[in-house]
C-alpha cells in the first residue's frame, strides 16, 4: 500500500523538475518602442546564457540591450532584439521559432550538417591560400556544401563541410580521407609554415562559429603580432574593476557595435571557464557598453595581473576576428563542380586577399559571401573589382556595403524606449522584470541605483 501511495508523489515531483528546468520563454513587442523584448526565466545551468544568446544571433537578430542576473538558482535574461534592419519582429514565423528553440536549448547549432564531413583549417594566412585549397579539395572530387573563413593576425582558421561529388555522401573511404589530409596540410604549410599548419577531419560537429572560435585560440592568434593592422574602429577597449567584497571580477567592454558581438564575447568567456553572473549590454549608435560580473567555474574571482592580461587579449581577438575589413562581395550563381576554385582563382589572379567568407548552398545555388582586401590589407582599387566581376560574371558577383546594423534610429524614439515607452500588459511584465533585475543587482551592491 506504501508503495502504491509513493508512485504519484514520485510522478508530481518529476513533473515539477521538468517544468522547473524548462526555460520559460515570454516575447513582447508593446514594452518597448523601437525593439522586441526577449525574456528568459529559467533555473541557474552552465553554458545557458550563452545558448540562449546563440539562438538569437542564428537567426540573424540584434541584440541591442540586455540585462542578465542570477538570483541564487535561477535565472533572469532579458533582451531587447531587432532585425538587421533595425526593425521589431514581426514575423510570427521567427517569433514561433524564438520560442520554441529557448524553450529547449540544448546545444543547439545553426544548421544541421548530417551527411557531410567537416575538415578543419589552421595555418598562416596569404594571399591565394583559398584558391589552392579549394582547388586540391575540386581535384579530389569534394563537393563544399558549407564553409566559414576568418582570418586574424595573419592566422586563418576554416571549417569546411564537404559531401563526395560522385555519391553525395559524406566521405568514408579511409585512404581517401588521409590523401585530403596530406594534400591540405602541404598547401597549408607553404614555404615558411612547417609546424603550425594544421588539418583534420571527423564526423563529429559543434556550432560552426563557436568551433572557428576554439580553433583560432587553440593557434594562439591572440599573441601573435598582427601583419596588418585592425582599423581602430574595431579595436575594443577591454578593463577589469575590482569587486572583490561580492567575490566577482567586473569585466568591462567598449567597442564599435556588430552583429553577433556578444555570441562572440560570451563563447571566449565560456571555453576560458568563466561564468557570468550579472551582465548589462547596451549599444548606441557610437558604440556597444558591456558589462560582465564573472568568475571562475569553481566561485573565485580574478585575482592575478597576469590572468587579467591573458582575457584581455582573447577578448580582443574574439572581437576581432568577425570585425569585416575591405570590400564585401556577395556571389548568387547556380552551383557546379569547382565554382569555388574557379572565384577564388580569380581574386588570386588579381592580387585579392580574402579575409572572411561564408560559403553556401541552397537547393542548388551558390550563396556565397566574401570580404576582400589588397595584399597589404588595403581597400581594392574599384577598377580590379570591375575586372574581377567581369571575369567571373558581372550578373553574378555584386558588390556590396558592409552591413550597417540598426545605426540609422531615430533619436525621438530612442529616448522614449530608454524612459519604458509602449504599452500592453506583456510590456508591463517585461518593463517590471527588468526593474527587477536592476533591483537584484543594487541589492547586491553592484549598481548604485536602480531606479528608472
Amino acid at each position: 500500500m506504501m508503495q502504491m501511495d509513493r508512485r504519484p508523489c514520485l510522478d508530481e515531483f518529476e513533473k515539477l523538475l521538468v517544468r522547473m528546468n524548462t526555460p520559460r520563454v515570454m516575447i513582447d513587442n508593446a514594452g518597448c518602442v523601437n525593439a522586441t523584448l526577449v525574456m528568459i526565466d529559467s533555473a541557474r545551468k552552465d553554458r545557458i546564457l550563452l545558448e540562449a544568446v546563440q539562438v538569437l544571433t542564428d537567426l540573424n537578430l540584434l541584440i541591442k540591450k540586455g540585462y542578465v542576473s542570477s538570483d541564487g538558482r535561477w535565472n533572469m535574461d532579458v533582451f531587447h532584439v531587432t532585425n538587421l534592419d533595425g526593425n521589431k519582429l514581426t514575423d510570427n514565423s521567427i517569433i514561433n521559432c524564438i520560442q520554441q528553440s529557448l524553450g529547449t536549448i540544448r546545444n543547439a547549432r545553426s544548421q544541421s550538417f548530417d551527411g557531410m564531413t567537416a575538415i578543419e583549417l589552421t595555418g598562416t594566412d596569404r594571399v591565394g591560400l583559398l584558391s589552392e585549397v579549394f582547388a586540391v579539395l575540386s581535384d579530389l572530387k569534394c563537393d563544399v556544401a558549407e564553409s566559414k573563413v576568418w582570418t586574424h593576425n595573419g592566422r586563418i582558421a576554416s571549417l569546411i563541410y564537404v559531401k563526395d561529388c560522385d555519391s553525395g555522401c559524406p566521405i568514408g573511404d579511409t585512404q581517401k580521407i588521409e590523401s585530403i589530409e596530406a594534400r591540405l596540410r602541404n598547401v597549408l604549410k607553404g614555404d615558411n609554415d612547417i609546424r603550425s599548419a594544421k588539418t583534420s577531419i571527423s564526423m563529429g560537429f559543434t556550432h560552426t562559429e563557436r568551433r572557428l572560435h576554439q580553433m583560432m585560440s587553440a593557434d594562439r592568434d591572440y599573441e601573435r603580432i598582427p601583419i596588418i593592422k585592425t582599423s581602430d574602429e574595431y579595436s575594443p577597449l577591454v578593463s577589469f574593476q575590482n569587486c572583490l567584497e561580492k567575490g566577482y571580477s567586473v569585466l568591462n567592454i567598449t567597442c564599435k557595435d556588430r552583429p553577433k558581438l556578444l555570441f562572440d564575447v560570451l563563447c571566449t568567456l565560456t571555453d576560458m571557464e568563466y561564468v557570468v553572473f550579472h551582465a548589462t549590454i547596451d549599444t548606441t549608435d557610437n558604440g556597444a557598453y558591456l558589462e560582465f560580473f564573472i568568475r571562475h567555474i569553481d566561485g573565485t574571482p580574478i585575482n592575478l595581473e597576469a590572468e587579467k592580461q591573458r582575457v584581455t587579449l582573447c577578448l580582443r581577438a574574439a572581437i576581432e576576428r568577425r570585425a569585416s575589413q575591405g570590400v564585401r562581395l556577395e556571389l548568387c550563381q547556380a552551383d557546379k563542380p569547382g565554382l569555388l576554385a574557379e572565384v577564388t582563382r580569380t581574386f588570386r589572379e588579381n592580387a585579392i586577399n580574402v579575409t572572411r567568407a561564408e560559403i553556401s548552398t541552397t537547393k542548388g545555388i551558390a550563396l556565397n559571401v566574401f570580404y576582400v582586401t589588397d595584399a597589404l590589407g588595403n581597400h581594392v582599387d574599384s577598377k580590379i573589382i570591375e575586372s574581377v566581376r567581369q571575369g567571373i560574371g558581372s550578373d553574378y558577383l555584386r558588390v556590396k556595403e558592409l552591413p550597417i546594423a540598426c545605426n540609422k534610429r531615430n533619436q525621438q524614439k530612442k529616448s522614449e524606449n530608454e524612459e519604458g515607452g509602449g504599452g500592453g500588459l506583456g510590456g508591463a511584465v517585461l518593463l517590471s522584470l527588468g526593474s527587477l533585475l536592476r533591483r537584484n543587482l543594487y541589492n547586491l551592491g553592484l549598481i548604485k541605483s536602480y531606479s528608472s
